[in-house]
């Protein structure tokens, strides 16, 4: 058996002094940014073809460069080693004058954001897909809490306008931290996650929406006869080095029962959930910090399984 571990260092969530904040849609904080958004993605050049699961890598851009991403491909074929790219992570805070929820950016994230040019582009160019993930921040407002439906789509807006502003790929949901309670918010009810899912796919019918398989929102996907789980295009095991099927009633194909955290996950341990993985037949395969280092060695460890290739680095 695996130990579950969860070294995730969200540092994301503690920088509250000396922050960029970033409010969407009508809030009495702040409006809607002024001055057209950055020019939207260029169509990517056809990466080289590759057989196997999709593989995603969240990067901590406190610590770390998003292009990291694009440093690894396949030794047999060229192909890129990762398919998906999670900025990690932007904020839902909460405004106690207004009692509402706003989509809050950290200085770090703000930067990767205000250079999508040379931190996003460069990876969607290579057929990377980028996407925003957003975490709870301690302060009361979470995705399972929103008091109506009208919050939770006045929140699914700020999403999508965020997703459209700075040409991203997706929204990817972290419901931790949230501290539900905090500043007078309500407790996790059953309505609120499946109005903010709803609303954002009808918003980007075209994008990426996944789901980290942790927090009160994780296990309210189903309400009033609607069920959420179909709205996900991937959904992942939270806990690294471990395996564990998510809840989100998706094909296997759209599952990552494996984690693993690069650099901690044992080089053995990442090749035999990646084998498992092939066998069982998911379709997705989760690591999280990949850092500016040549990982190619922990990389390869599970490459091989999933493609049948090392993976190699390029500084």
């Amino acid at each position: 058996m695996f130990t579950p571990v969860r070294r995730r260092v969200r540092r994301a969530t503690l920088a509250l002094a000396a922050v960029a904040a970033l409010v969407l849609g009508a809030t009495a904080a702040a409006g809607a940014p002024a001055g057209p958004g950055p020019a939207p993605a260029p169509a990517p050049a056809p990466a080289p073809a590759k057989q196997g699961p999709t593989s995603v890598a969240y990067i901590e851009v406190n610590n770390n460069s998003m292009l990291n991403v694009g440093k690894y491909t396949l030794a047999d074929g060229g192909g890129n080693v990762f398919d998906v790219a999670v900025i990690f992570a932007a904020n839902i805070n909460y405004d106690t004058g207004t009692k509402s929820a706003y989509l809050h950016f950290n200085e770090n994230v703000q930067r990767v954001l205000d250079n999508v040019a040379t931190q996003v582009r460069p990876l969607q160019q290579k057929g990377i897909k980028v996407l925003l993930s957003v975490l709870g921040n301690h302060q009361g407002a979470g995705f399972a809490n929103f008091p109506s439906q009208q919050a939770a789509s006045a929140f699914a807006k700020q999403l999508s306008d965020a997703v459209a502003r700075y040409g991203l790929d997706g929204v990817d949901f972290d419901d931790e931290y949230a501290e539900y309670g905090n500043n007078g918010t309500g407790q996790p009810n059953d309505g609120s996650f499946v109005h903010l899912v709803t609303a954002l796919r009808a918003n980007m019918p075209d994008k990426i929406i996944s789901l980290y398989d942790i927090g009160p929102a994780a296990s309210r996907l189903s309400y009033g006869g609607v069920d959420v789980s179909s709205a996900f295009d991937y959904s992942w095991n939270p806990y690294y080095g471990t395996w564990r099927v998510p809840g989100a009633r998706l094909p296997r194909t759209q599952l990552s029962p494996a984690a693993v955290e690069i650099g901690r996950t044992s080089q053995g341990t990442a090749a035999g959930l990646a084998r498992r993985t092939v066998d069982e037949g998911y379709g997705v395969f989760l690591t999280y910090n990949l850092d500016g280092g040549d990982r190619s060695a922990d990389i390869s460890a599970f490459t091989r399984e999933l493609y049948g290739s090392e993976a190699h680095y390029t500084p």
